[in-house]
């Protein structure tokens, strides 16, 4: 009992973060369980993605409520995610997506910087402006995140919303709402390719439901913490949150990862910068909303 409360907890947590900044998900849940609770990547990753199906369902219900889905955009994200991830959840029995986790660390550290700067020092410039995303750029950006997603054991969001923000052509809780009800289809495939691969037996169930039991709890609420954050905030709580889950690797592919001094000063330098940047940014959120507010007042009655 003891340990389904706890695996419940990380279950919540992981949904919580996952589903307020569209990402992080099965890369917390995943490390988790290799390390902890000492299940194989690929029985980790099967019950990781086993139990979003749940949790996506009731976070992509819980996105549609508040008004965070665009709609347009699933069907192109998330048909080729599917395909990717159950041709790499097939691929996670016989091989490791390990020898492209360093490119991809640095493409998306790189993304971070860029989101990072786009969201929250821009002062006179809107850091989005809507405009349409071609089916060319969603396709091959939903199948190589849902292949990462399932051979690597996280990501989906980690991928695909990093590179839609830095866009800047859909709002922020568009991208987090749009990437977390398309992840419903990837979760899906992923645990059909991951019953082709291996006996039904071996899946630890236990594990699966206790996610399941804590996700659904946590998907309105993140939900609704997306509805009403506004879009700097929120791409900037983003683009730390890119910054701090990819910096390890993205060292070690630079060749500092076998020295802690720098990892740690490399975290420290990420996490002061993001704290300045949020409040950079509510300031200027305030700035905005006074400036709007403002006319309002002199305006002859």
């Amino acid at each position: 009992m003891r340990s389904f409360v706890i695996l419940a907890l990380l279950g919540f947590f992981a949904q919580l973060v996952d589903g307020a900044l569209g990402m992080a998900y099965g890369v917390t849940s995943t490390t988790l369980l290799v390390g902890v609770a000492s299940l194989t990547p690929a029985l980790a990753s099967t019950a990781v993605h086993l139990g979003e199906v749940g949790t996506t369902a009731a976070s992509g219900v819980s996105h549609w409520r508040f008004g965070n889905v665009d709609w347009s955009k699933i069907v192109w994200l998330a048909i080729p995610g599917g395909i990717g991830a159950f041709l790499g959840a097939v691929a996670l029995v016989s091989i490791s997506a390990q020898a492209a986790e360093p490119l991809v660390a640095i493409f998306l550290f790189s993304l971070g910087v860029y989101v990072l700067a786009r969201f929250s020092f821009r002062r006179n410039e809107k850091p989005v402006v809507v405009r349409p995303i071609g089916k060319k750029y969603l396709g091959p950006l939903g199948f190589f995140a849902g292949f990462m997603d399932a051979a690597g054991g996280g990501g989906w969001g980690p991928i695909s919303t990093p590179t839609l923000l830095s866009s800047g052509r859909m709002e922020p809780r568009k991208v987090i709402g749009t990437v977390d009800t398309s992840e419903f289809i990837v979760a899906v495939c992923a645990s059909v390719g991951f019953f082709f691969a291996l006996s039904f037996a071996d899946v630890p169930w236990g594990v699966v439901g206790a996610l399941l039991a804590g996700g659904v709890i946590a998907a309105p609420i993140a939900a609704y913490v997306v509805r009403i954050l506004p879009t700097r905030i929120l791409g900037t709580a983003v683009a730390g949150v890119i910054l701090l889950t990819n910096a390890r690797t993205f060292l070690r592919a630079v060749g500092f990862g076998d020295q802690p001094s720098v990892m740690y000063l490399v975290y420290a330098v990420i996490a002061v910068i993001w704290i300045a940047a949020l409040v950079f940014a509510i300031q200027m959120v305030r700035r905005e909303r006074t400036a709007v507010e403002r006319p309002a007042e002199i305006s002859p009655s």
